[in-house]
């Protein structure tokens, strides 16, 4: 299902937010410069990069931004073939990408098991190539590892995560190598504050911290993006 399409029935449950706030468009009266992918920070030599795809990339950024430890956060698309993607190819699936978000952090500041736990708890990793009701391969869950010891760390925390038998089917979420990562265009850039409302309508529409709730319990109410 496409988001423009959730969005609409998010209208059902919250109709008092208007029609015209979910269906005018993302960029709305946006300029030009917003329409253009976002400039990607690079990290000094003191910094590190983390990249995953957890569903909805608003939510994503929104999950790591003012985190201690964490510089910087961009939204974008990761795991496809096409160079320079549009969101309208990646939201048609017809690139492989998955929308993603990378992490500049400072490891002497918050560590990437740290980022991880915080990645787990933002997530649905049960459902194959869908998030919460969003669905396609564009939103299948992926951890992008850049190094070995990256990789080392992520395979170990999806395989205790797995051994708790906190869930009852096997965890979905992929592990492998980084690949290009290309920014989202700026409109979708901190989306969740630029939009509020509309993003608020998306949360509420998408059920998506009723999910977390029933996936985390009272982790989740801690570590909701919303909450924080």
């Amino acid at each position: 299902m496409r988001r423009s399409l959730i969005r609409s029935v998010g209208l059902i449950v919250v109709p008092l937010l208007g029609l015209a706030l979910l269906t005018s468009g993302l960029i709305g009266a946006g300029s030009r410069r917003e329409a253009r992918p976002a400039a990607a920070p690079v990290p000094t030599a003191a910094q590190r990069l983390a990249t995953f795809a957890g569903g909805c990339f608003w939510s994503m950024q929104k999950a790591f931004d003012g985190v201690a430890g964490v510089v910087s956060t961009t939204a974008g698309y990761a795991g496809g073939t096409k160079a320079d993607p549009t969101y309208e190819q990646v939201e048609g699936g017809r690139t492989g990408h998955a929308e993603s978000v990378q992490v500049i952090y400072d490891p002497a500041k918050i560590s990437y098991e740290h980022l991880l736990d915080i990645y787990w708890h933002h997530i649905d990793p049960l459902t194959p190539n869908a998030a919460f009701c969003d669905h396609g391969v564009q939103y299948r869950s992926i951890i992008f590892y850049g190094d070995e010891e990256q990789q080392r760390l992520a395979e170990t925390s999806k395989r205790e995560l797995d051994q708790s038998h906190r869930f009852a089917t096997p965890i979905v979420t992929a592990i492998q190598p980084a690949t290009a990562f290309y920014p989202a265009e700026g409109y979708h850039q901190q989306f969740y504050k630029k939009n509020p409302v509309r993003y608020q309508a998306y949360l509420i529409g998408c059920g998506r911290d009723q999910r977390l709730r029933q996936l985390w319990g009272e982790v989740a109410s801690r570590e909701s993006g919303v909450a924080r």
